[in-house]
């Protein structure tokens, strides 16, 4: 086993990861994985999938209400933040990641056509206060929805939204209609599969997925070598970095700069940012093949 003195990074050496390069991380812990009985994680490339991120600060937004830093007062355009949440085209099914407060405000900046299912992070209120929002998809897909969530997190969701459930609405249009799902340990969307991970945010749990080629990481303070395994291979990693001083519940910079280097992924997005990163002095600071999002940004994977 591989130990690092004032850390709790605990791993064995693997073929598949880089010892020597991760040697100097230090949150690491061992990590319950919904799926994990490969060595290898293979994604056959049939399709092009689209990336737009939503949103791409934490739970306060930025600019914060009543702050006068030099990043709430910005006229970078990209250090404008509403909460985390990323929608994904795959091949004309449109994913959606979490449905925070900001969601309307954002499926309008950004037009998204339509959504055909939501999976859930976890039930912190940035991350599902919007679900109210989806009835207008609802409405133009003259349909129900599939929402996926970790059985704990759909009894929190149930007492907040449990109106939105498809079969108590009784064909109500002006409602949301939703099909309440716990997340399986893999889904298959349009030939796409999805592997979801379950990681620690702080106190509580959060899912990660790798989707195909991609890796999305929200909202975390831990992973571990089998995380790391399954991420292996994604074209595009999309992580948390929520400031640069410590925090309990979410990576900083620096940790993700170093998580990232580990998976190895061609190109790394930052998420989740607070008023703290400037993001044309961050960009500065980062690898060549690592950047912060922006709101509006649409990659093709």
């Amino acid at each position: 086993m591989l130990f690092c003195e004032n850390s709790h990074l605990r791993r064995s050496v693997s073929p598949k990861v880089d010892a020597s390069a991760c040697v100097n991380t230090h949150f690491f812990t061992e990590g319950q994985i919904l799926f994990y009985n490969v060595e290898v994680i293979c994604y056959d490339k049939v399709m092009a999938i689209e990336l737009l991120f939503l949103g791409t600060g934490t739970s306060t937004g930025v600019p914060m209400i009543g702050c006068g830093c030099d990043v709430c007062m910005s006229d970078d355009s990209r250090d404008n933040r509403m909460r985390t949440s990323v929608w994904l085209d795959l091949d004309g099914f449109g994913l959606l990641i979490d449905a925070g407060p900001d969601l309307r405000m954002q499926c309008l900046n950004f037009k998204v056509p339509r959504v055909d299912a939501i999976l859930i992070t976890h039930t912190h209120a940035d991350h599902i206060l919007g679900l109210d929002d989806i009835r207008r998809f609802n409405q133009m897909q003259k349909g129900p929805i599939d929402l996926y969530a970790r059985k704990e997190d759909l009894v929190l969701i149930d007492k907040i939204f449990g109106y939105t459930h498809e079969e108590k609405n009784k064909g109500n249009r002006d409602i949301p209609r939703l099909v309440f799902k716990e997340t399986p340990s893999r889904l298959t969307f349009n030939g796409v599969d999805i592997i979801p991970m379950a990681f620690r945010h702080g106190g509580s749990k959060v899912h990660g997925y790798r989707i195909g080629p991609i890796g999305y990481c929200t909202d975390i303070s831990e992973m571990s070598e089998s995380h790391i395994d399954i991420l292996s291979g994604v074209e595009v990693l999309v992580i948390g970095a929520l400031r640069h001083a410590p925090h309990p519940k979410h990576f900083t910079c620096q940790q993700a700069i170093d998580i990232a280097h580990c998976i190895g992924a061609k190109k790394t997005y930052f998420i989740h940012m607070n008023h703290e990163v400037k993001h044309d002095i961050q960009i500065r600071q980062m690898p060549p093949n690592m950047t912060l999002a922006y709101d509006g940004l649409k990659i093709t994977v």
